[in-house]
């Protein structure tokens, strides 16, 4: 007989298991992981050897400055209002020269956690994040299919670095709602 069912836990499909949470499908996480963390690395090492992105923040001054601009005809490249603002704001005080290396740094971050399948789940929230600002910020590029790559990759952060670091990291660092092996309590509950 099937198991019983309560309606305060939903089962999950038995597809989603085993595209999400089973080991078998970390082969193919692990190609997604790659071209994912291959994507950030490379634009994060462009950036951290321009001038423009490290040294002042020239570059996102720049591109902060072509977003909030409203053209005479045609529509400006952000939509929203409040993130038009939000982006003024960051211009006026000058936050570009922090943001600059900040965005080069987390770019090839990402990309080296990505690639090296260490706190994947992490790293592809983080890429998604930016992503999501770019795309807010009127810059379609790669960011539509990379945002929905990241997006997968956290509902498989199970399996997704299992082919990486991850396999040996997770068990030792645990997860919020149950310590790993570097936190787990010793001798019979108490701390040694």
């Amino acid at each position: 007989m099937s198991k019983e069912w309560r309606p305060e836990v939903l089962p999950d499909p038995p597809y989603v298991q085993t595209i999400f949470a089973s080991t078998r499908a970390a082969w193919f996480w692990t190609l997604v992981r790659l071209y994912v963390g291959w994507q950030w690395l490379n634009a994060g090492w462009g950036k951290l050897h321009n001038p423009a992105w490290v040294s002042g923040g020239a570059a996102v001054q720049g591109y902060w400055s072509r977003a909030v601009a409203i053209p005479e005809t045609g529509s400006p490249p952000v939509t929203y209002d409040w993130y038009r603002s939000f982006l003024t704001w960051l211009l006026e005080g000058e936050h570009y020269r922090w943001m600059g290396p900040l965005i080069a740094w987390g770019e090839f971050l990402v990309g080296l956690g990505l690639i090296l399948g260490a706190l994947t789940g992490f790293a592809a929230f983080f890429g998604a994040l930016m992503n999501f600002n770019f795309m807010l910020a009127g810059t379609a590029s790669t960011n539509p299919v990379l945002f929905l790559l990241s997006i997968l990759l956290i509902m498989a952060w199970k399996v997704a670095g299992w082919w990486g670091v991850d396999r040996w990291l997770l068990p030792a660092l645990g997860t919020p709602w149950q310590a790993g092996a570097l936190f787990a309590k010793k001798d019979g509950g108490q701390e040694s």
